[in-house]
């Protein structure tokens, strides 16, 4: 359990802490190549969605395969999209390698792959805590690996900053043998029984209120958390606030993140997960009003950046969790990549909203607005969501 736990939640860190602070490059790359925001937004908005409807058919193939295999792809694509993020010469080839490519590489190095062996490999009684403890590592990329990219692009350029991060995505290639899990290296009669098809499972997973009460919730979610992570910078710097403050308000998000992601998956084990998720989101939505409404400074750009980040991806553990609690991890990385392909259309609206409002609008006010309306909505959505494990009837003889 250690070793997979260490594994995991390095690669979770590796991969969520290099996506965490594309936003600081929005600026230096569309100042340089002389596109517009909108476009920058739309590549990274690609990314999300092609993460997330990847992740599906990803997760298939970890269910089937092993996360090790699907981990050593994703890291050789995570590396090449980065060198061609770096290197496009046009808005297409950007929006095919920012976009396309590391979106795939993201499916098959972060939450739905991992959290399928820590379904597979972790007792039920410690799985929730597991999932919290992966998901803080994944915070603690954020913290650690933002301030590093901003130094990266301070000291080499953003173009050689990207090559550099390219390089050490290969690092998550070797953390894929400590993910190695017994029966996916066909062996006869080894690794996990397998009762239920894809297909039996999908419609199983379909037909339950609480599955698809859940990927609304997480829609939700996506929206918030691209939108602030990818717009703040830019935000910030339109009321004249300095870029470091960007910076540190982002590696801010990641280390309360820590805190929130490890507590909330502690809660899960105690507490109906239902009513935390609900709690989450609304109380995302109170800490935005209350960011829109105080005087901006970068006091309040901090204090706003530790609320947030206190509840950024304690979601995610309970959602996790609460799918296989419903459906049991026999097809926990492919029900998980379903949700999280929500997730992921709604951070496509959340990013490519945030370029297009604000090139309409001069602002990112209605942006704001929709993130507390969801706020809500994910609150009021999550309260019905039945955590009970399906009992199904034995298949026939």
């Amino acid at each position: 359990m250690l070793q997979v736990l260490l594994c995991g939640g390095a690669v979770v860190t590796l991969s969520m802490g290099i996506r965490h602070g594309f936003g600081l490059w929005l600026q230096p790359i569309t100042q340089e190549m002389g596109w517009t925001r909108e476009s920058f937004a739309l590549a990274i908005a690609i990314q999300n969605l092609s993460w997330g409807v990847l992740g599906i058919f990803v997760g298939m193939m970890a269910d089937k395969l092993g996360a090790f295999k699907v981990l050593i792809g994703g890291a050789i694509l995570y590396a090449l999209g980065l060198v061609g993020m770096a290197l496009s010469p046009s808005t297409l080839l950007f929006a095919l390698t920012a976009g396309v490519l590391i979106g795939a590489a993201q499916a098959g190095t972060t939450y739905a792959v991992i959290y399928g062996v820590l379904g597979r490999q972790i007792p039920p009684d410690r799985r929730s805590w597991a999932m919290g403890v992966t998901a803080a590592a994944g915070s603690f990329g954020q913290f650690f690996m933002v301030p590093v990219e901003g130094g990266l692009i301070a000291q080499f350029g953003w173009s050689n900053a990207l090559l550099i991060l390219a390089v050490i995505a290969l690092v998550i290639a070797v953390l894929a043998f400590g993910l190695r899990e017994p029966g996916f290296g066909g062996t006869a009669g080894a690794g996990p029984q397998r009762d239920q098809t894809i297909g039996q499972a999908l419609a199983e997973a379909w037909t339950n209120p609480s599955f698809v009460l859940l990927l609304s919730g997480y829609f939700v979610c996506g929206f918030q958390v691209m939108f602030i992570g990818v717009h703040m910078p830019s935000y910030l710097k339109d009321f004249g606030i300095a870029p470091q403050v960007a910076s540190y308000s982002l590696a801010l998000v990641g280390l309360f993140n820590i805190f929130g992601t490890y507590i909330a998956g502690n809660l899960g084990q105690k507490m109906p997960k239902r009513y935390l998720l609900s709690g989450i989101y609304g109380l995302r939505s109170v800490v935005i009003i209350a960011f829109l409404l105080a005087p901006l400074s970068p006091w309040s750009v901090y204090l706003f950046s530790a609320a947030m980040g206190f509840l950024w991806l304690s979601t995610v553990p309970l959602t996790n969790a609460t799918i296989a609690q419903i459906f049991g991890v026999q097809h926990l990385s492919m029900l998980g990549g379903f949700v999280f392909c929500s997730h992921q259309v709604g951070s496509f609206l959340g990013v490519w909203l945030g370029g297009y409002l604000y090139d309409r609008n001069g602002n990112y006010d209605m942006v704001w607005y929709l993130a507390i309306a969801l706020g809500i909505f994910a609150a009021v959505v999550n309260l019905p969501v039945r955590e009970q494990a399906l009992v199904r009837k034995p298949a026939a003889a």
